[in-house]
């Protein structure tokens, strides 16, 4: 008799989508933990400070150190919750909290500015958030460098500074956050929903003792793995699809490329998250192994794949580390397609990569099933 790779599919098939179907609890957990986590990391990750709460101690009091600090309230980066009357209490209101940002005007403020000697005005940043200290520099650097090229302009006639740099933003020329971090989320997310599902799946049949009336039937390895993951697929791009329609629609992410590229993407990137589930549900024993080892996976293609820190700043280990999960070429895929709305020849290795590690994955956990039992 012909041996038959895929022997027994078409049978599989319909009894997992009769079991997903009638499995309530594993519809729930692969839809709605995701789309709260969309939601959620789509508004939380915001690089885009604005109105961090700044004190001041105004020791001139005069219209020109008043105008100073319209400038950077002007900003929307700092907010004045307060004035002090010392420098001991401008430092106190940082340390407890109250104030992200200290500003110190000294009394010979104005006379400086007006004899054309350097106007120095101190500026104390919370460091202990390295994000908002970094937006707060950056900010208080620009107003100063802004005035004093105006003042300068004035006391010299100039009509203009010397070297006029215009730099153009592409791709993202408003610098919105969601439009860099929404489809990184996607991935992420999508990786919580489907790797931890097929996982359990596999391991919850072997609980209930399902598992062994498939070990004893004539399916092949191929055919049962690939009749398990199927059905997870269909739910799986189910929900990207609702993903993609929420970075649309309620982030507001314009779509630069081509849909049907960006879907296909998301179809291998499911299919390789699905087979990984599945080599880890072949594994494990009990749920709790099949969590724990999931988020093994999970945990380091977060913080290695470029979703929130670029790549090319980690030490070598890191980037080779993260250059083994499929969600760092799925995040690459979609930034390309989705912001630069790049075309095939631009974005075609990373989709290689992706295919190729959704085949070998496949193949590794049809060849780990053992059909025996135990």
């Amino acid at each position: 008799m012909k041996h038959k790779p895929f022997r027994g599919l078409g049978a599989i098939l319909f009894k997992e989508f009769i079991v997903v179907w009638r499995d309530p609890m594993t519809l729930f957990f692969m839809f709605f933990p995701p789309l709260i986590e969309m939601v959620a990391f789509g508004y939380a990750l915001d690089t885009d400070v604005k109105h961090m709460a700044m004190v001041i101690y105004n020791e001139d009091r005069t219209v020109e150190s008043r105008q100073l600090i319209d400038r950077f309230v002007n900003t929307e980066t700092f907010r004045v919750v307060g004035e002090v009357q010392s420098l001991d209490q401008l430092a106190s209101e940082i340390r407890k909290g109250r104030a992200n940002v200290g500003l110190q005007i000294p009394p010979t403020f104005t006379r400086d500015l007006h004899a054309g000697n350097p106007a120095q005005v101190q500026l104390l940043v919370d460091g202990s958030n390295s994000t908002t200290a970094l937006q707060a520099l950056n900010t208080a650097l620009g107003v100063a460098l802004t005035q004093s090229v105006e003042s300068l302009l004035r006391e010299t006639g100039r009509h203009g500074v010397p070297i006029d740099v215009r730099p153009q933003m592409l791709y993202n020329p408003a610098m919105r956050s969601p439009n860099f971090y929404v489809p990184g989320v996607i991935g992420v997310v999508l990786q919580i929903g489907t790797t931890v599902a097929t996982a359990m799946a596999l391991v919850r049949e072997r609980e209930r003792g399902t598992l062994e009336q498939l070990l004893v039937s004539p399916l092949s390895r191929a055919g049962l793995m690939l009749g398990k993951l199927v059905p997870y697929l269909c739910i799986g791009m189910t929900m990207a699809t609702v993903l993609f329609i929420i970075m649309r629609f309620v982030f507001s992410v314009p779509i630069a490329g081509n849909i049907g590229a960006m879907m296909f993407s998301t179809l291998v990137y499911v299919f390789a998250l699905l087979s990984l589930g599945l080599l880890v549900g072949t594994k494990a024993e009990n749920q709790m192994q099949a969590l724990q080892m999931s988020m093994v996976f999970l945990l380091p293609s977060v913080f290695f794949s470029g979703f929130i820190f670029p790549r090319e700043t980690m030490p070598w280990i890191f980037y080779a580390l993260g250059a083994l999960f499929p969600t760092t070429y799925f995040i690459s895929l979609m930034r390309a397609i989705i912001l630069r709305g790049a075309h095939f020849f631009e974005y075609w290795p990373h989709l290689a990569v992706l295919i190729l590690m959704s085949i070998l994955l496949f193949v590794l956990c049809a060849l780990r099933f053992r059909k025996k039992i135990g």
